[in-house]
């Protein structure tokens, strides 16, 4: 075995364990959350039931607000593991590493020397973690779709038709992931990239009829088979949860337009202070390039540039649509990894007073951490907590910084992977059980069969949606809702908010409603309605 096989060899088992931590370890540790991830989760429970590779159904009855590719991946998922909350995480976790691989070959051919800062830089950033350990469809997209930007540049650099190709497989299956999302900011990104360079053949290079062939080979038999099957999959998928979702407020996730800044800056944890300057470098190496037509260094083949633009356009795009969510822009969290990865690559030293509010942020990230049941729980801080943030967020901060001062620029990486696992440590371990209290369906599923709730119909009133689809996934039964009119004829269950029992007796009027325990992590209280 040759050195630089070896070499690789290590590096790739550095990647598999780091990987192995931050998006797989603990992935049960709290239950499925908010109201999307039960809510895929139980989908494709049902998809797999009934062995349907193209209806997704929630309760029996079409869901079609998504693409079926998250399904496919949960539903293999189950195959292999059973059907288990975490079970459904394993496809972003999956994508997650995946991405970080095709970013470590990329810079690897590209940006020789770079692969593992850039790897590592993309592995703790905290949207990656994060949507890398959530069941929904923002990784398997933002995955997909970044690798397919990568191959594009591939192409771009090489000459190479089967980057191409690539390319355009990939923003099928980033079709299939979450709609058209893909090719729309695909397009946008390589134009403006055209533009930058004064050079519109660029786009209209891209332009190929293999690949559209192969696009459309990929995305389309899905897409005709759904119609063909639910006849109102169009105006439901592509009119009301894209154009309308894009246009409106329909779906209550307005934000000020300016929201997608904080949230930018917060998914680069703990990077961001070094994304911002890669930014800031690639702005003006870009201005320069486009003004004059060329570039400020000789060396400089347009990828920053490049990466720039991809960063921007997605997080331009989604701050004019009226629905905002955080994992909207995630698409564009690995092109500023790799930006920053390469920024601090090309250099041998960076500013005390840089280094220093970098350590300030790692030693945050352990503050963070340390805050989140008291924040959690709504409860303040004890004398000795506080004492324990401090010393914490202290000694973090003053570590990161020996370290990148004994060790040169080049344990930078290293030194910063210290804080965000032992926080990622913490999370999934002390403070799990909190979150699985404050946040999952799962803890009130296990408080309703400690309060010896009866197996039969479920109710909820006035509460939040987390519970409602949570507990459908949980029990494996739908839950009515009484805002709905579904009232239950038959004794049930009913969950409601605290001190709300009075207006479940008000809606149910002459019925019998017996108090059945509470739940005070959540607010919630469980009555038992007689039948009608």
């Amino acid at each position: 075995m040759n050195q630089r096989r070896g070499l690789l060899i290590l590096q790739l088992a550095v990647i598999a364990g780091v990987c192995s931590f931050f998006f797989y370890f603990g992935l049960g540790a709290f239950g499925l959350t908010g109201a999307d991830e039960p809510r895929y989760a139980q989908i494709a429970r049902e998809m797999f039931a009934r062995h349907d590779w193209i209806v997704p159904t929630l309760n029996g009855q079409p869901w079609l607000e998504k693409p079926v590719f998250l399904y496919w991946k949960i539903w293999n998922s189950y195959e292999i593991f059973g059907v288990h909350d975490w079970a459904a995480r394993v496809p972003a976790a999956t994508h997650a590493s995946a991405l970080v691989l095709v970013v470590f070959f990329f810079m690897r051919r590209f940006r020789p020397g770079s692969q593992m800062i850039a790897a590592l830089t993309a592995v703790s950033s905290a949207a990656m973690i994060g949507f890398g350990r959530g069941a929904s469809t923002d990784m398997p997209l933002a995955a997909t779709f970044a690798a397919a930007m990568l191959c594009w540049w591939a192409w771009h650099a090489t000459a190479r038709k089967l980057w191409l190709a690539f390319f355009y497989a990939l923003l099928a299956i980033g079709v299939l992931a979450k709609g058209p999302v893909a090719p729309a900011l695909a397009i946008l990104i390589v134009a403006a990239y055209a533009f930058l360079k004064h050079d519109k053949k660029i786009f209209f290079r891209s332009l190929w009829l293999p690949g559209f062939l192969l696009f459309f080979a990929i995305a389309l038999p899905w897409y005709i088979a759904i119609q063909i099957k639910v006849p109102q999959f169009f105006r439901i998928f592509f009119i009301e949860h894209n154009l309308e979702r894009f246009g409106t407020n329909l779906y209550q996730h307005s934000q000020p337009f300016w929201y997608y800044v904080p949230v930018f800056l917060l998914s680069m944890l703990p990077w961001t202070v070094f994304t911002l300057m890669a930014m800031v470098e690639a702005g003006k190496s870009g201005v320069h390039r486009f003004r004059v037509g060329e570039s400020t260094n000789e060396k400089d083949d347009g990828l920053t540039s490049f990466l720039l633009v991809w960063i921007l356009l997605p997080i331009i795009f989604f701050s004019i649509s009226r629905s905002k969510l955080p994992g909207y822009i995630l698409p564009a969290i690995p092109a500023a990894a790799v930006l920053t990865a390469d920024y601090l690559w090309r250099r041998a030293r960076v500013s005390r007073w840089t280094m220093m509010l970098h350590s300030l942020i790692c030693g945050g990230l352990i503050a963070g951490a340390l805050m989140v049941p008291s924040l959690m729980l709504k409860v303040p801080l004890t004398t000795n907590a506080r004492t324990w943030v401090i010393t914490g967020t202290g000694l973090i901060a003053i570590l990161v910084l020996l370290i990148v001062q004994l060790g040169g620029l080049r344990m930078l990486q290293s030194a910063t992977l210290i804080p965000v696992i032992i926080a990622m440590a913490f999370l999934l371990r002390p403070a799990a059980p909190v979150l699985d209290e404050v946040n999952s369906a799962r803890t009130v599923n296990a408080q309703l069969r400690e309060a010896g709730a009866p197996e039969g119909p479920i109710a909820v009133f006035g509460v939040k949606r987390d519970v409602e689809y949570g507990l459908n996934f949980y029990r494996n039964q739908p839950i009515s809702r009484y805002e709905r009119n579904e009232i239950p004829e038959a004794a049930h269950v009913v969950i409601v908010r605290e001190g709300n029992g009075g207006a479940v007796q008000a809606v149910v009027g002459q019925r019998q409603v017996s108090p059945l325990g509470s739940f005070p992590p959540q607010h919630l209280e469980f009555f038992l309605v007689s039948k009608k």
